[in-house]
């Protein structure tokens, strides 16, 4: 887990400083389920964009990073394309932050793509994920930063909702400013504002921002465009979408000269012809920060236009303008993180497919579990089998550590953690979980006596066999369920090897050995009788007719044949009978 404020180089391998005074980490030992990639076009904007990290295995994939809840941070994620993957394809997918949408990311071969929005962490971490939306079409990042904000900056938007930026430009500048300029590394792109508007740089050696609320760096207010005259107005344009978004703006001014008594500069901002703002007077060696919240289409337009009293024409220094999100998450419920927590943190193996928030959004529920409806969800289901293709197209988990308490995890309807090796007693929260219904602890290596919680639930189905070391009694280890019946120590299927053979065979041989012993003492006893018989017959001249002896000996021999048949009948049912225990 990465601590905040972070530069994350994604698919390096070590950790450098930029041309700005940046340092990069790699994330290389961070994910097992992806691939770092070398790009195939040189970006000349930065060594960063020269490697990318691509995730082609698990729906949701997530850089969770720590910070300090109720702090306000700025993220911001790059991706360069480059043609990585050599197929002239720049995929599409989506961006998520703490369970919310963010954006869908649309690369481009050859053009750096970033988004950045702002937000009030509402936990001790934050979690940045990326999701796959259509096949064959896998997510890559080639950089990730979070920077930390101060708390009172962007203090007019409600903290339950996000800014998703838009556009930040220095007006009349030449260069990109950013850190260190920038203390709080926003970028500030420079623009010339269009045809008909001057650019023009203040004489002011120093500019002072402590009355700008939202702390622009000075050097955004050391150039501004203007017009030629009071009579033309400028004409702002951030391109806003066809439908209607929530926007809030900030725009920011400072005077480029030093007026005398008989210049005034004047204006007030409009948004559709409707006057919007007090009139504007920028400051000479000092800022003005002008804010606004407004719903915006593609035919929205921003003006600022001369009051009639004014001497000089409108100007503009810089400006922020971003797209208000719909009201945040507050995330799958507190008692559910910290139990699959708990999980995680016993079977680190969960950690590499477990990331972000687990049931938010409900299209990324986390593999292997499913969530309620409701505004803050609840767990209803955790299912971690250890079978091939429990997550996608991997391998198996094979969880092997005794169970931590996840007794937090009380909305659980199901529980199936079959055909793993787990170890241990089986814990007894499990019983006591007031909505569980189904748990499946099958073919592990549980050890010990089932819990009273269990056993006296009438109201869970519960399911054990393939445990040979699990018990009823701590004073007798003979496998008993829960309601007498014995527990059949063989697994139901799947990985384990079953142990049928030694009881079949060490039943199966005595029974064998026993049946000829009863064949030869037959054999043998009948020609004992039949030479009786014929002496007999000898004397009396009755050789033709059948003897009792015979007769009878026969009817025995078949009556043992038989009764050795169905002892050996009993014993298969007995070895195949019914491996679970349903309560009733």
């Amino acid at each position: 887990m990465y601590a905040f404020p972070v530069s994350v180089d994604c698919g390096a391998f070590d950790s450098y400083a930029d041309e700005n005074s940046i340092v990069w980490i790699g994330d290389d030992d961070f994910f097992k389920n992806s691939q770092s990639e070398v790009v195939q076009l040189s970006n000349t904007a930065s060594h960063v964009m020269s490697t990318l990290r691509v995730f082609t295995t698990l729906k949701k994939n997530c850089y969770p990073i720590t910070a300090d809840k109720g702090s306000l941070v700025l993220v911001r994620a790059s991706f360069f394309y480059g043609n990585y993957d050599k197929r002239s394809s720049p995929p599409s997918f989506d961006l998520l932050f703490d369970g919310n949408h963010w954006a869908t990311v649309k690369t481009s071969l050859d053009q750096l793509v970033y988004y950045e929005v702002m937000y009030v962490v509402k936990s001790d971490t934050t979690s940045i994920c990326l999701a796959q939306t259509q096949p064959n079409q896998f997510p890559f990042i080639s950089a990730l930063e979070v920077r930390n904000l101060d708390s009172k900056m962007y203090g007019d938007v409600d903290p339950n909702y996000a800014l998703f930026l838009r556009s930040r430009v220095a007006y009349g500048a030449n260069t990109t400013v950013r850190f260190p300029v920038d203390s709080y590394d926003r970028i500030w792109v420079p623009a010339r504002g269009g045809s008909g508007l001057l650019s023009v740089a203040s004489d002011a050696i120093l500019i002072d921002v402590a009355n700008a609320p939202d702390n622009p760096p000075p050097e955004v207010l050391q150039n501004a465009i203007t017009t030629s005259n009071t009579s033309a107005s400028i004409t702002l344009n951030p391109g806003f979408p066809d439908q209607d978004v929530s926007v809030y703006m900030n725009l920011y001014f400072s005077e480029v000269t030093e007026l005398d008594a008989t210049q005034k500069r004047s204006f007030n901002a409009y948004i559709d012809n409707i006057k919007s703002s007090e009139p504007i007077i920028p400051p000479y060696e000092a800022a003005k920060e002008v804010s606004a919240n407004f719903t915006a289409s593609a035919n929205t337009s921003i003006s600022l236009v001369s009051t009639t009293d004014s001497t000089l024409p409108p100007l503009i220094n810089a400006m922020e303008v971003f797209f208000v999100s719909d009201r945040l998450a507050d995330g799958t419920n507190s008692k559910d993180v910290e139990g699959l927590g708990e999980l995680q943190n016993t079977f680190s193996v969960l950690q590499e497919y477990w990331s972000g928030d687990p049931c938010l959004p409900s299209p990324y529920t986390w593999e292997r579990i499913s969530c309620s409806n409701d505004a803050i969800p609840r767990l209803k289901l955790i299912c971690v089998p250890d079978v091939f293709g429990s997550f996608r197209d991997l391998s198996s988990l094979d969880l092997s550590e005794p169970l931590p308490d996840f007794s937090s995890m009380d909305a659980l309807v199901t529980i199936d953690l079959h055909n793993n090796s787990i170890t241990g007693p089986i814990p007894d929260f499990l019983g006591a979980l007031p909505n569980l219904k189904d748990l499946n602890l099958a073919d592990n290596s549980f050890s010990g006596p089932i819990p009273q919680s269990i056993s006296s639930n009438k109201k869970l189905k519960f399911v054990a066999s393939g445990n040979p070391d699990l018990c009823v009694s701590g004073k007798s280890c003979q496998p008993t369920s829960t309601d007498g019946t014995v527990i059949t120590s063989t697994p139901s299927g799947g990985r384990k090897k079953s142990n049928k053979l030694p009881v079949i065979l060490g039943t199966t041989i005595p029974i064998f050995v026993f049946f000829w012993a009863i064949v030869g003492f037959l054999v043998h006893h009948k020609r004992r009788t039949a030479a009786i018989a014929a002496i007999t017959a000898g004397k009396t001249g009755g050789a033709n007719r059948p003897s009792v002896a015979n007769t009878m000996t026969g009817q025995v021999g078949e009556a043992v044949i038989n009764e050795i048949r169905v002892n050996i009948q009993d014993q298969t049912t007995s070895e195949n009978g019914d491996q679970s225990v349903p309560q009733q």
